[in-house]
This record gives C-alpha cells, sequence and structure tokens, in this order.
C-alpha cells in the first residue's frame, strides 16, 4: 500500500514587539490598560470581548480583540482565548467585554462564561485572573467581588 501523504506543517512564532511591558495587579490597571483598546465611541455602541494576556511576572504580553458583537451580546469562543494564551506563552489571563448600556451587572450568559473560562484555563494551567465588565467610567471585577479565587 504504497500512499502519498501531505501534511501542513505548524510553526509557531512568538515576536514581542516593546521591549517594556504594562504590569498589571489588579483589575483597575486591567480596566486602564483595556479602556484605550476601544475606538471612540464605541463602549457604548456596540459589544466586544477583549483578552489580556500576561505573563509570570504580571506583565502584559499582549492584548487581543476576540469579538465584535450587536447591542446587546457578542459571541465568545473559549477555544480562540486560550489559543492566544498558547501561543503568547501567556501563564494567565484577564477577560473583558463591556455592556454599552453602562449597567455592569453580570448576566447569566456572563456568568456562564466566567465558569466555562475558569475550567477551561485549569485544563490548561493558565490562570484565569479576572472577568471584567466594563463601561466607558467603571468596571465590575468578578475578582473583587469575590466571585473568582
Amino acid at each position: 500500500m504504497d500512499m502519498d501523504f501531505k501534511v501542513a506543517e505548524v510553526t509557531l512564532q512568538y515576536k514581542p514587539t516593546c521591549k517594556k511591558q504594562s504590569k498589571v495587579f489588579g483589575s483597575e490597571e486591567a480596566y486602564n490598560i483595556l479602556l484605550p483598546t476601544f475606538k471612540e465611541g464605541t463602549i457604548e455602541y456596540r459589544e466586544y470581548a477583549k483578552v489580556l494576556y500576561l505573563n509570570q511576572a504580571n506583565e502584559v504580553i499582549a492584548y487581543n480583540t476576540i469579538s465584535e458583537g450587536g447591542l446587546t451580546e457578542t459571541a465568545v469562543d473559549v477555544r480562540i482565548i486560550l489559543q492566544g494564551a498558547l501561543l503568547t506563552n501567556a501563564t494567565q489571563i484577564i477577560f473583558a467585554h463591556n455592556h454599552p448600556t453602562g449597567n455592569l451587572k453580570p448576566s447569566p450568559q456572563d456568568d456562564m462564561l466566567t465558569r466555562e473560562l475558569q475550567k477551561a484555563c485549569q485544563i490548561m494551567k493558565i490562570r484565569f485572573t479576572d472577568h471584567i465588565i466594563m463601561s466607558v467610567d467603571s468596571y465590575y471585577s468578578y475578582r473583587e467581588e469575590g466571585r473568582i479565587l
């Protein structure tokens, strides 16, 4: 049985673009880093999901906009979040999304996503540091509220 198999090769690279990285030790610092990543006027227009990837020293390696949604929701694929963590060699992540209305109360869907991210990160040995719900002038932190240990 002579078969000619061709398989695509996957190559992984990480090329940091800056030498000095911001350090994050709390939710407010994460909020202040992520807020400028929203184009002016968009945080109140539609829902976005974003992730900060951090190393063991709490330095921000990168951020990624996971998805852009509509007025009341955005699709979040946990696999895409973890893919970014693996590709950047992150040891911890902070997930964030905004509520365009400014109401920072977590929805049942927010709670369910938080649990999914916690489980997935635990399996991959990546620390799930926080889930932050953002508005233009404030935030809600699952960690600060004792909902992530």
